[in-house]
Parts: C-alpha cells; sequence; structure tokens
C-alpha cells in the first residue's frame, strides 16, 4: 500500500517546511477515502464538505447550464487539490460537481477541521495561502491564454503540458474543458498524426 502520509509530507514541505510532529498532526486530521470510477464527490447545488487532496487518480470539476451541457472547469491528478472553493470557505451550494474520472484515492479535509489545523499547526495556514496563490495564478494565466490563442493552439498548449491526460481523459471532457466540440477535437487530433 502507498504511503500516503510520506506523499502529503513532501507536497507541503514543497512550500514550508514541516517538522515530522507537525506532519503526524496535519495527517491524523485528514480523512483518506476511495472514489470509484464515475462516482460524485460532489453534486451541483450541493455544500462542498471538502477539500481534495488526490493520492492517486483523477478528478474533473465542471458546471452543467440549463440546457444539460457540460463545461470541463479543472482537472485533478496526483499531489493537487480541488475543491469548490466558494461553497467550501462559504458554506452555500456550489455551481460545480466533482466527479472521478478514475478510480480515486483522496485525502479529505474539511473546514472545521482545517481552521483547527491553523490553530494546532500555524504554518499550514501559511502553506494554504501560497498554494491558493498558485491555484489562482494557474486559473488566470488559463484565462489568458485562452483569451489569446485559437482552438487549435489551446489543444497543442493543453498537450504539451499535459502530455499524458489525452490517455487519461475521455476525448469529449477534454473538448469541453478547451471550449471546442469533440468533433472539432477529433479533426484536430487526425491533423496533427498526419
Amino acid at each position: 500500500m502507498k504511503n500516503y502520509k510520506l506523499q502529503i509530507q513532501d507536497y507541503l514541505n514543497r512550500f514550508v517546511p514541516f517538522s515530522d510532529s507537525e506532519i503526524d498532526i496535519i495527517y491524523k486530521s485528514l480523512v483518506l477515502k476511495t472514489y470509484k470510477k464515475k462516482s460524485f464527490l460532489l453534486e451541483q447545488n450541493s455544500i462542498c464538505l471538502y477539500n481534495y487532496f488526490v493520492c492517486k487518480g483523477l478528478i474533473r470539476s465542471y458546471t452543467t447550464n440549463s440546457a444539460g451541457e457540460e463545461k470541463t472547469s479543472q482537472f485533478a491528478i496526483e499531489n493537487w487539490w480541488v475543491t469548490s472553493m466558494e461553497s467550501f470557505i462559504k458554506e452555500k451550494p456550489s455551481f460545480n460537481t466533482i466527479q472521478a474520472i478514475e478510480e480515486t484515492t483522496a485525502l479529505c479535509l474539511d473546514k472545521s477541521t482545517l481552521n483547527s489545523l491553523y490553530t494546532k499547526v500555524p504554518k499550514l495556514e501559511r502553506c494554504f495561502r501560497i498554494i491558493t496563490e498558485n491555484m489562482l495564478i494557474a486559473i488566470l494565466r488559463k484565462d489568458e491564454i485562452f483569451m489569446k490563442l485559437n482552438s487549435k493552439e489551446r489543444y497543442l498548449g493543453f498537450v504539451k503540458k499535459n502530455p499524458t491526460f489525452m490517455q487519461r481523459v475521455p476525448q469529449y471532457m477534454v473538448a469541453s474543458y478547451l471550449g471546442i466540440t469533440p468533433e472539432y477535437l477529433s479533426e484536430l487530433k487526425k491533423t496533427m498524426h498526419q
């Protein structure tokens, strides 16, 4: 069995150095859960109770419009956090659905436990501030790139940055994330392989 404690320790120490005893306190506060492929961690209009650290697997976050069309806004793979931030922080219904694309093992952290950990291990608050800043920068960069680039350039950039995603994620989800139709994505892939 994989050592998830070591995994979260290595991850957190990239941002702020923690002692072994601090890691013990943090790890004991996390809940390890496994989600089957296609199962929901959060459904749209429910309150998001957790911030999820992906130990193994793949998750996506998406919204569904009134016509029933899904728009993927985020993927999360190993060593990434995923949540519906506004719902998690403000305890209000989420606009997003969070779903496991593969069987996924995650360390789950609820809001009250997180606030308690900030008191017990003050460095964790700084660590999460840095993680949140990095996430915000990534979101802003994605938005800027998507405004500047055409569909083909977005696809090429996505493949270059995330080469394994194309094998792990269904094509219609990648198309939704890139803001193109699955048919156009199929054409792009054919053109690239010729």
